[in-house]
This record gives structure tokens, C-alpha cells and sequence, in this order.
């Protein structure tokens, strides 16, 4: 769950997609609480990680982030309408959840993330499908739906109430069942046959080796690659490394690829052995295996080579760009009062179930 709203607010995007998979369909729901210059609701919805729809109360407009997603409505001319409706619903829902939350955790004051993750998993092969709802406030679990017992589990003992309401309507786990299993896998299935020229593409990277100085370790990187189920390791004569090696984060270029880089410290190896090092990166997909051979005549480093700078400049940029909003998101203000204070029932309304899109 805390990684919820850090996907949320930057989009992170990128389908995990070869020929034959499992496609998802997940939405993102975020309502906060004491949050300068942020909106109170979002609604972010992606398949396989690609956002398609936005929504957020200040625009209060439901809009397709790809292309491909405006097409939906010839066979469907209401969905825009009606799903826009759905988004003001759980809008208004979500803005009650968070203060009552807030009521039963004694915490009126400060800021405050409360969000829910629903969505389904189909495999295209077997037609298996997953479903799942998971709530989380101020980057901890808070509720969470288990489809086979047909009932909800409260990690928090603030959560109880809500358990025992929704438990208890019979109706709502009805039509969980029903939208889960059903609904969701059937419009999963809709986006992915629009967007399958997009999803189901495949991008090579570049791959190089950095520098930044003699005694620095020298970076693998990869740039401009599709999808992002990738993997990239140093080896020795064959065999994968562990030691002296970092692996760094798979971060979004601005056109929708993905980069990642891995070091090896060099700094013990005798330079007679660098011919036997090698970084290899593989592609989800792609049967050949791109790999670069440990060599100090095609290592770019600052030494009159700026694009060096360039390219680490855009990495630090982005990750500094993911810490500044998950922090935003989760861990700015997270003040707690040293002695918890749970109202009584009467005190606190139940929440409200979902409002699903589709």
C-alpha cells in the first residue's frame, strides 16, 4: 500500500507485456486531507501500468490518457458520462471515509492520504482471473478484501467497525463477486484489444558504460527500453556477480521508455582482468541478450564527454522527482499522538463502499 499514491502522482507507466500474459486493470483512488495546492480526490485507472483515465475534484472530469481509450466510446457512447458520474460519487464517498478515519484515529488535524487499490489480473492463456480491493491510510493498510472468504481483514483496530459493516452487507459481497470475477475481466479485456499496438510493443535500449572518475565503479545503462519486465546484471566469465555490484532503480524516460542502470566496483579488480566482465541486459520478449564487454575504451566518463552529465543529470532529476512525491504523499506531516484515542461506534459514520469505474 505505500506505494500507492507514489504511483499515483507520478504515472508511472510502462505495460509488462510479451505475446501471452497476465494483462491488469488496476484503479488507484486517493483522497487527502490538509495537502496544499493538491486535490482532495484522484482517480488515476491503468492497464498493465499504463495510465488510460484521470480524475481529480478539481477539473471533476473523467479524461482517456491515451489515444487509444477515446475510441471505446462507439461501441460504448455513455461510458464517458456515466464513469465521470462514478468518479463525482466516490469523490464525495472518499471525502466523508477520510474524516471519519480521522475521528476514529483521534487525528482531526495535520495532513492525511487515504486510498484505495482495486483492479483484476487475467491471464490471456488460461483465463485465470485475480481480483482485488485494498484501502490504506497514511501509507499503512487499513482494510483489505478476501474474494474466497467473502469477508474483509482489518489490519488496524481502527478498521474493525468497517469490517464488521461491510461484512455484514451481504449485497455489497454480491456484487464484489460479481465485479471482480465478471465486469472487471470483461472490460480488462476491451482495453487491452484497443490498445494492443501500444501495449504489446517492444522497444531495444542503448546500452553504455559511464564513468564518473578512475576510482568511481562503472555504471551499466540502459536507455529507451519497452517494456519494462527487464533484468540487468555484471558476470564474470558466465556467471551472474553479487559482489561489488548495485542495482539502481528502473526509471520512466519522458517519452514513456524505461532506463536502469547497475555498477560494479572495479576498484580491486586488476585491470589485465577486465576482459572477463561483462554487463548483460535482458528484454522480456526479446531472445537475445544485449551485452558489453568491461572495457576502459568505451566507458564514457566526464572526462570531455558532457553527455555523461546529461544522462546521470535526467536519472538524479527523475529520482529526486520520486522521493519528492512519495514524501508529499505519505511521510510529510505523519504525526502521531503519543496516546490513541478510538471514538465509540455512535461517534463514527460507517464507510461508504466504493464506487466503481466501468
Amino acid at each position: 500500500m505505500k506505494m500507492l499514491l507514489f504511483l499515483l502522482l507520478l504515472g508511472i507507466v510502462g505495460p509488462h507485456c510479451t505475446s501471452a500474459r497476465t494483462h491488469s486493470i488496476k484503479y488507484f483512488y486517493t483522497a487527502s486531507s490538509g495537502v496544499p495546492n493538491f486535490p482532495e480526490f484522484v482517480s488515476v485507472g491503468l492497464v498493465d501500468e499504463v495510465e488510460i483515465t484521470h480524475y481529480d475534484s478539481n477539473t471533476k472530469r473523467l479524461e482517456p490518457k491515451q489515444d487509444w481509450m477515446k475510441s471505446i466510446s462507439d461501441e460504448d457512447p455513455q461510458y464517458w458520462e456515466e464513469n465521470n458520474q462514478n468518479a463525482l460519487n466516490t469523490q464525495l464517498a472518499f471525502r466523508g471515509d477520510i474524516e471519519t478515519i480521522k475521528q476514529r484515529l483521534n487525528q482531526t488535524g495535520g495532513v492525511h492520504i487515504y486510498q484505495n487499490m482495486y483492479g483484476c489480473d487475467w491471464d490471456d492463456e488460461t483465463d485465470e482471473v485475480k481480483g482485488y480491493s485494498n484501502y490504506g491510510f497514511d501509507g499503512e493498510d487499513f482494510l483489505i478484501l478476501d474474494l474466497e472468504t467473502e469477508t474483509y481483514i482489518a489490519p488496524r483496530p481502527e478498521a474493525v467497525l468497517t469490517k464488521q459493516s461491510k461484512d455484514k452487507d451481504k449485497a455489497l459481497m454480491a456484487y464484489n463477486k460479481y465485479y471482480f470475477t465478471q465486469r472487471c475481466p470483461e472490460y480488462l479485456k476491451k482495453y487491452v484489444n484497443l490498445g494492443r499496438s501500444f501495449l504489446m510493443r517492444t522497444e531495444i535500449p542503448s546500452v553504455s558504460l559511464l564513468q564518473k572518475s578512475p576510482s568511481s565503479p562503472v555504471s551499466c545503462h540502459a536507455t529507451g527500453f519497452y517494456p519494462d519486465r527487464a533484468v540487468m546484471f555484471w558476470s564474470r566469465d558466465g556467471e551472474e556477480l553479487h559482489d561489488n555490484v548495485d542495482h539502481g532503480e528502473m526509471l520512466p524516460n519522458h517519452d514513456g521508455s524505461f532506463q536502469m542502470s547497475v555498477d560494479l566496483d572495479v576498484s580491486s579488480f586488476p585491470a589485465e582482468h577486465w576482459g572477463k566482465y561483462r554487463c548483460v541486459f535482458q528484454l522480456s520478449g526479446v531472445k537475445e541478450d544485449q551485452v558489453i564487454k568491461l572495457d576502459s575504451a568505451v566507458i564514457r566518463t566526464n572526462r570531455g564527454n558532457p553527455l555523461l552529465f546529461i544522462i546521470i543529470g535526467a536519472a538524479v532529476a527523475a529520482l529526486l522527482l520520486l522521493v519528492l512525491l512519495a514524501v508529499i504523499g505519505f511521510l510529510v506531516y505523519r504525526k502521531r499522538n503519543d496516546t490513541e484515542n478510538t471514538p465509540s461506534p455512535a461517534s463514527s459514520a460507517e464507510l461508504t463502499p466504493l464506487e466503481v469505474q466501468h
